[in-house]
């Protein structure tokens, strides 16, 4: 369900595109539009897994500058079935962690400083089953080309105006066009993108919970998280507000409501519909307790280990 209605919407924001340039320029404009958009996902596809590690200035981590993080990954990807993603570290006080890459064989999940000092093993064992769900699912790809789609769609709507005042306009919609291109469809393409990401974050959630095995353990982690993310900034998310749906909790409110403008999901619903879950698929059945006893030995490293901050000796509520 969630896939055909991802699908669904993916072409809808296309055909938005499309007919952004045909308000533009006529079928002309229309194809010209398809073109670039073709080409945009094209760049997006092979780029922006390093295009987002480079703003976050995230600093890839092994088993031996990490290995009780590494591990913890390791054993969840093992759980999972899928290939080794790269891992990364990334500075920031706030509590949080993304995917990108544009396939599972080429693939990154990454986690914030603030997440290893701030959260349980258990927890970030959730938080990352989670992220391994979106590589999983190929959501990061989907995200990314969404994202693209609604900044083209954007970037056309501006050159709207200046296109409409010429005699050579093709608009067959007169000026009525040159509001629904400037004003209605970037609205609309925002709408979607939003929906797209909300209905990615509840089937992540399913499935890392399947994978670490404890629905209870990302539960758990969603609450501290959306809780940190309302006080602790996170500086570089402030300055890539494009990038804020990648995260688990939207890094810039911590999104405690729904609505048509949210990226995620109203966290209480999440937390509720995770706690409504009994049955776990054979292949999380178990927790991957060989990173999680590993991770209890350890006490703080800065960015490329693993810490325990001032909440993580504290256990959430249903640990």
């Amino acid at each position: 369900m969630n896939t055909m209605r991802t699908a669904i919407l993916l072409a809808f924001m296309t055909a938005l595109f499309m007919g952004v340039g045909f308000l533009i320029g006529g079928r002309g404009g229309m194809m010209i539009a398809f073109v670039v958009a073709a080409g945009m996902n094209f760049f997006s596809y092979w780029n922006s897994d390093s295009m987002v590690l480079r703003a976050y200035g995230a600093q890839e981590v092994d088993e031996r500058t990490a290995p009780e993080f590494y591990l913890l990954v390791r054993d969840l990807v093992a759980k999972a079935g899928l290939p080794m993603p790269k891992v990364y570290v990334f500075d920031s006080p706030q509590p949080n962690a993304f995917a990108t890459g544009r396939n599972p064989q080429n693939a990154a999940v990454a986690a914030s400083t603030g997440l290893l000092q701030r959260l349980t093993p258990e927890e970030v064992a959730g938080v990352m089953a989670h992220e391994l769900a979106h590589i999983e699912n190929r959501d990061t790809l989907t995200m990314t080309i969404t994202a693209t789609l609604a900044g083209a769609i954007s970037m056309l709507s501006n050159f709207a105006f200046l296109f409409s005042g010429g005699r050579d306009n093709r608009n067959p919609l007169g000026f009525i066009g040159v509001i629904l291109a400037m004003i209605v469809a970037p609205l609309a393409a925002m709408v979607v993108q939003m929906a797209i990401s909300r209905t990615r974050e509840y089937a992540a959630d399913r499935r890392g919970a399947e994978i670490c095995g404890q629905p209870r353990w990302l539960a758990s982690a969603l609450q501290k998280i959306a809780g940190d993310a309302s006080h602790i900034e996170n500086i570089e998310a402030e300055r890539n507000p494009a990038t804020a749906h990648m995260f688990i909790i939207n890094p810039l409110n911590g999104q405690r409501m729904d609505n048509l403008f949210s990226t995620h999901p109203d966290t209480r619903n999440r937390i509720e519909a995770l706690l409504a879950m009994t049955d776990i698929s054979p292949g999380g059945s178990t927790p991957p307790e060989p990173a999680v006893k590993a991770t209890r030995k350890a006490r703080s490293v800065p960015t490329t280990g693993w810490g325990r901050g001032p909440s993580a000796s504290s256990k959430g509520p249903w640990s």
